[in-house]
């Protein structure tokens, strides 16, 4: 038997089977007939059922065929609405064989808001409709939004199911909605039309009824014809079969399957049975083993439509697939040549998702369908739609008790491995009984892997969830050109904007209050530094010069946080100058491997920690396993004792864990860390600037005035300086040389990765001698690097340089500054960095320098 075929093997159609016993026709072209099986089911309304092939409810199939026939419907829509309605839909899809059907059209629209109708009911969600199915064996359906405004409105509903028969669905929940909801258009969406003649003009009467256009789009349109008596004959044939073959609850050898002349079939494994299956050859083999994966599906994100699901949800979604799949597929053992992944139910699109993802990253034939309700018969014949069936005990508690349910052409399909995904509330211990639905499918396959999606929880019934209060909402990041001139893809910030507050201060006055412990030096902004036309005539050489250096640096730290961190990482940059540097990241994983990773920058505040709030909302979006915190360089390695602290305490007050607090730099002149592009103290262009080359976002701030303890840290943006920005010129300077820099990167990262890289911390023991040689005696008035020194002339009030000897055109700008500030510049043999900036602790005001502002002495 092979589930896969449409139409049945040998090319036999998969409806003969019942055509031939009951006298059903189905008069349709070759499309229809490839998209369609018959089978008979237990329905005192409706003897036989129509089987889809492309559906991924009853038959397994190609999961990008699955979702690619009902994104081609949504592109349909959109196409027929154009784009000024099409941005103003919302889809509805019916529960529940069509829940993935719906999601995948509105992937196709794009844009639209997704909600689909539900027969479990959740308490405490309001009920904004509800409608009868007449036809089905569960006719009630539920409308359970997260958002009562989803449905409000006069942008078109569009309305998905599977099929489109007599219109009665349709027409009740058009009805039901139009009195509480009304809009001027819907439209409907099925894969198959098959309305008789007499129920074809339903719609355009309905339509002129309640006074709105209702268009109608399948992907293949034909009819059913019935005999005489065909539900009695339906349902008498149904009866002899299974009055032949008693089925007890979850006794999978009374599912039993049937040859054509209707002898039975090979036997199926009772759960009572001790001993594992027959197979047709007379062999036995043991029951397949049973595994778990942790999908670490992303938090707050809704496991399907139910509650709804937004064009916000879809791309978190896409953007935490491919790290679900990597955890997936590592889970699924060596050598399986064919996988199904099993949804559960009403919990189609997510596992339809996975499976398509899969699909493209594993060797093995992959395919998809799902648990179902529908209690229909099974008979091995190749002329029959269903040709196998599993039976288990709900395992959801359903609202209508305990019963059957059904898992259909899965025993004698063929595969090695299954993966059953469900939600959370379907995670029970009916499920991992000896007759639930893991053990059954072990009795059909070496390998079962249970993958669980947390079932999602509406805001508003967050408070009554939680065991303690939950924490207030914080805001979306901040993106360009509202905030930064960044495009807003590049990065989101997490923080909040204090643009309109007065912040500066001169820096002598800064210092001054540093040093003498009455203010931190996050509570206030130094004023922003205005490069003279030689200082920015010196950087644009120095960007020249160094950009291809740069590149390669960028290009391995990349390529090492993709092999050794994550295949997919989240990129969190500390504000502000490890921003560019993971823009850079970002655009290379862009380049090389066609990656749209999230990029985030937080802020971290030496002797505060990093901002938690940020964390919190990481946490909520991301696996925090994923995120990479990203800096431009390390200097003594303050900043990474900082982080590692913050994130201790964080995880100890609560926090989620899973935090890797190693930062990745471009530069590790300090020997702090293992993941970096180069060791090498080499001028970083973007260190020789402030806002002006960091997207016009000052450094961050930390004021408890400013900052409330449900608040993100502050910084401004300096709309103002927007004719001396040179951000986005720095980031395509550096990123126009990665092509030429591409192979070097591959070799560098391929010796960096096989080498020891353990941190030696010789940076801080330099600076500790430095604090001490010059009489310092404060690790933190010492900043050694370029980067670093540079921060040291813009911001502070430095005492003097130590540049160690034959550096050449690294310092260029440091001796330019330091000249225009009249500060010393000292040549040093024996310095580990190519130069350390002093800030002398003696700080007293009145004393000036050759620029008149205040120095030490």
């Amino acid at each position: 038997m092979n589930n896969a075929v449409n139409n049945g093997d040998d090319g036999i159609w998969s409806g003969t089977w019942v055509a031939e016993r009951l006298g059903v026709e189905l008069v349709g072209d070759d499309t229809l007939t490839g998209l369609l099986g018959l089978a008979l089911r237990r329905n005192p309304k409706r003897a036989h059922l129509l089987v889809s092939n492309v559906l991924g409810k009853h038959v397994p199939q190609s999961p990008s065929v699955v979702h690619g026939h009902g994104f081609a419907l949504g592109r349909r829509v959109r196409e027929l609405l154009g784009a000024e309605e099409a941005a103003e839909a919302v889809v509805l899809g019916y529960a529940e064989t069509a829940t993935g059907l719906g999601h995948s059209v509105a992937d196709g629209l794009g844009t639209a808001p997704y909600l689909h109708s539900t027969r479990r009911p959740v308490a405490g969600v309001a009920q904004a409709g509800g409608f009868e199915e007449s036809h089905s064996h569960a006719t009630s359906h539920l409308l359970l939004p997260e958002d009562p405004a989803l449905l409000v409105g006069d942008g078109p509903l569009v309305l998905v199911d599977d099929e489109f028969s007599t219109g009665n669905t349709v027409l009740n929940t058009i009805r039901a909605l139009h009195e509480r909801y009304p809009r001027r258009r819907y439209v409907v969406v099925a894969l198959v039309d098959m309305r008789s003649a007499a129920d074809a003009g339903r719609l355009d009467d309905f339509a002129r009824e309640i006074g709105a256009r209702v268009d109608l789009i399948t992907a293949a349109s034909g009819t059913v014809r019935l005999p005489e008596g065909v539900l009695e004959k339906g349902q008498e044939l149904v009866a002899r079969y299974e009055a032949q073959f008693p089925a007890a609850l979850g006794d999978v050898a009374a599912d039993a399957r049937f040859d054509a002349s209707g002898a039975r079939g090979t036997a199926r494994q009772a759960p009572h049975d001790p001993h594992p299956e027959a197979d047709r050859t007379g062999q036995t083999r043991p029951p397949g083993h049973i595994s778990r994966v942790d999908l670490v599906w992303p938090r707050g994100l809704p496991d399907g439509g139910r509650h709804g699901f937004t064009p916000k949800h879809r791309a978190r979604l896409e953007a935490a697939l491919p790290a679900m799949t990597a955890r997936l597929a590592e889970a699924i053992p060596d050598g399986v040549e064919r996988v199904l992944v099993l949804g559960f139910e009403e919990l189609m699109y997510a596992p339809l998702r996975l499976a398509r993802e899969l699909e493209q990253v594993v060797a093995a034939e992959v395919r998809y369908s799902t648990t179902t309700r529908s209690p229909v018969l099974a008979v091995d014949d190749p002329g029959y739609a269903i040709r196998s069936r599993i039976v288990f005990p709900a395992h959801d508690a359903p609202a209508d008790g305990p019963g059957e349910r059904y898992a259909y052409n899965v025993a004698g399909g063929g595969f090695d491995a299954v993966v059953a995904v469900v939600d959370s509330v379907a995670d029970t211990r009916e499920l991992h009984a000896p007759d639930g639905l893991l053990s059954q499918l072990a009795a059909h396959t070496p390998h079962v892997v249970l993958a669980v999606v947390p079932s999602y929880v509406p805001e508003p019934l967050y408070a009554a969830a939680l065991s303690e209060e939950r924490p207030a909402m914080l805001p979306e990041p901040l993106r360009g050109p509202a905030f930064s001139s960044y495009p807003p893809e590049e990065v989101g910030w997490l923080l909040q904007d204090l643009s309109d507050v007065t912040l500066e201060a001169p820096t002598e006055e800064r210092e001054e209050a540093i040093q003498s412990g009455g203010a931190h030096y996050a509570e206030s902004l130094p004023v922003e530094y205005q490069p003279s036309e030689q200082y920015q005539e010196l950087f644009h050489a120095a960007l020249e010069t160094s950009a291809a250096r740069i590149a390669q640096a960028v290009g391995v730290v990349t390529e090492t946080v993709i092999a050794e961190r994550s295949p997919r990482p989240v990129l969190v940059s500390l504000a502000r100058a490890g921003t560019p540097v993971g823009v850079l990241m970002r655009r290379w994983a862009q380049f090389r491997h066609g990656l749209d990773l999230p990029h985030y920058a937080v802020s971290i505040v030496r002797g505060r920690g990093i901002d938690a709030n940020a964390l919190r909302w990481l946490a909520a979006h991301h696996d925090p396993r994923d995120v990479v915190f990203v800096d431009g360089w390390t200097g003594k390695g303050a900043i990474t004792r900082e982080l590692a602290a913050a994130i201790e305490e964080f995880e100890a007050g609560g926090g989620a864990a899973g935090f890797d607090a190693e930062i990745a730099v471009l530069a590790d002149p300090g020997s702090c860390v293992r993941t970096y592009g180069t060791r090498d103290d080499f001028l970083i262009p973007s260190a020789c600037l402030n806002s002006t080359v960091s997207g016009l976002i000052s450094r961050t701030v930390l004021r408890a005035d400013l900052v409330g303890p449900n608040d993100f840290h502050g910084a401004k943006f300096y709309r103002e300086l927007a004719g001396t920005d040179v951000s986005v010129a720095f980031l395509d300077a550096v990123a126009a040389r990665f092509p030429e820099v591409a192979d070097a990167v591959g070799g560098a990262v391929k010796e960096l990765l096989a080498s020891d890289r353990t941190p030696s911390w010789e940076g801080w023991r330099a600076v500790e001698r430095i604090s001490e040689e010059y009489g310092i005696h404060d690790v933190n008035l010492v900043k050694p690097g370029v980067g670093e020194t540079t921060r040291v002339l813009l911001r502070r009030v430095p005492w003097k340089i130590l540049a160690r000897a034959g550096a050449g055109a690294d310092l260029d700008h440091v001796r330019l500054l330091a000249g225009q500030r009249g500060v010393p510049v000292e040549e040093v043999g024996d310095l580990p960095y190519t130069c350390v900036g002093l800030i002398h602790p003696q700080f007293t005001r009145g004393a000036t320098g050759a620029d008149g502002k205040a120095v030490t002495v």
